[in-house]
């Protein structure tokens, strides 16, 4: 099985040759630490008892815990207790916001200023261990001996493959139906190529399902070729990680117009691009939002070419979405940002020439427009409860589930993710799926 750990592309910034021209710019913005600094970053941790690292982390993993490991040399161990709380360790040391959670609670920082570097030494082990079963060693973890019990689970995403996998250990066998051709969910299709690089995301998935007990089926969307009624019928009991994949439409003027589009699928043909030098972006690109997707486009335009980048957001820096960091992250790679500006129109007679947006009340007032040739919407996302078919109860847009074992409404039935009221983040959608997998199993031995 060809693994991208194993043909890691160099470093561009250390003198690596493998990156050139546009590649150089899509190359892995944080490459992975070697041993010695490993070994150096590893020493810095005082291994706290009671950490407040473990509490900021969604899937509290054990952090002394596997910083010591490294330390003493024993990645394996270091790599078991990461992968036995966060099966997906290996995305989230890429794209978790760390500087927010674990390393932001990190008592280092009060000293110096400069937390522990949890977020590369949890990549450090976590590569380890799937070089390692890629290159056929056993997967650390075996599954518990046959139930008999069948689990759907409607979406291959970070929270269904953490349920499905969790499931699995637990000995129950479980299909996941995906309406995408490929497993992975955001990791695959919507995050910034640089911070997800080669075939990670769907190596990752690979060493999931080498556990075994795990069967995906492609092409398979809820509402469209399968139901609720059906699953519920045909399984013991159905688990719901449907994300949010409805894209909202700011019904303005011009917005029908070529050139303007949703920033994901922007990001999504980044992600899929066999040649980036295919991919098309305008000269000048505006972006309307303020989360980690208009980062990730915006920052990505710039990076493909675009001459001029520029992210228009209705409110102050302090209300966006994407952290401080990803913000700086853009405003370092040349994207301008325009604040408490909101859309009003785009210009143009078939094809997008300008987008013009109105300053919020309390700013001078008045009306401005930017040129472009491009205009990409991150303007977020939400459930689709009408493509989806029949679902359960929903609260504020969202599934409603119990909080403890994430039953909805239907006996039975289960969600995590982002189609639930939670942080929309890799790391909690792992967590949901984790704890909905213990809600699962408990439902079902209740019904043995």
């Amino acid at each position: 099985m060809e693994h991208s750990l194993l043909n890691k592309v160099p470093d561009a910034s250390s003198g690596g040759t493998a990156c050139s021209d546009v590649f150089a710019k899509f190359c892995d913005i944080k490459p992975r630490l070697s041993h010695d600094k490993a070994q150096i970053e590893a020493s810095r941790c005082y291994f706290c008892y009671d950490a407040p690292c473990v509490a900021a982390c969604p899937t509290g993993i054990d952090i002394p815990g596997f910083i010591r490991g490294i330390a003493t040399n024993n990645l394996d161990g270091a790599a078991e207790r990461i992968l036995s709380a966060n099966i997906l360790g290996g995305s989230c040391a890429r794209v978790c916001p760390t500087e927010i959670l674990c390393e932001g609670a990190c008592v280092r920082t009060a000293q110096q200023a400069k937390p522990v570097e949890i977020g590369a030494l949890q990549r450090v082990a976590t590569d380890h261990a799937m070089a390692k079963v890629a290159a056929g060693a056993p997967h650390p973890f075996a599954r518990a001996a046959a139930t008999g019990r069948r689990v759907a689970i409607i979406g291959a995403g970070p929270a269904g493959l953490a349920c499905a996998h969790r499931l699995a250990m637990l000995g129950h066998e479980v299909v996941i139906f995906e309406a995408r051709s490929k497993p992975g969910g955001l990791n695959e299709y919507g995050i910034a190529a640089y911070k997800m690089v080669d075939r990670f995301a769907a190596c990752e998935v690979e060493f999931i399902l080498a556990i075994g007990g795990i069967e995906i089926r492609y092409d398979q969307a809820l509402g469209r070729d399968i139901t609720l009624a059906y699953l519920r019928e045909a399984f013991d009991a159905v688990f719901l990680a449907i994300g949010q994949t409805a894209l909202p439409c700011l019904a303005l003027p011009g917005e029908h117009l070529q050139g303007v589009e949703d920033a994901v699928a922007f990001i999504e043909r980044i992600r899929q691009a066999e040649d980036l030098r295919e991919v098309a972006v305008g000269r000048n690109v505006v972006v309307i939002g303020g989360g980690n997707t208009a980062i990730d486009a915006a920052t990505q335009a710039k990076r493909l070419g675009a001459e001029v980048v520029t992210i228009v957001y209705r409110r102050g820096r302090e209300a966006m979405k994407a952290t401080v960091e990803e913000q700086d992250w853009a405003l370092g790679n040349g994207v301008a940002l325009r604040l408490w500006s909101s859309p009003v129109r785009f210009e143009g007679e078939t094809r997008v020439t300008g987008a013009t947006f109105a300053l919020a009340e309390g700013e001078a007032a008045g009306v401005f427009t930017l040129p472009a040739d491009m205009v990409l919407k991150a303007v977020g996302q939400r459930l689709d409860s009408e493509g989806a078919g029949s679902l359960p109860a929903l609260a504020g847009g969202r599934i409603l589930v119990d909080p403890v074992s994430f039953e909805t409404t239907l006996a039975g039935v289960f969600a995590g993710g982002d189609c639930i009221a939670s942080q929309d983040l890799t790391v909690q959608a792992v967590a949901d799926g984790k704890s909905a997998a213990t809600g699962i199993h408990a439902f079902l031995q209740q019904r043995s």
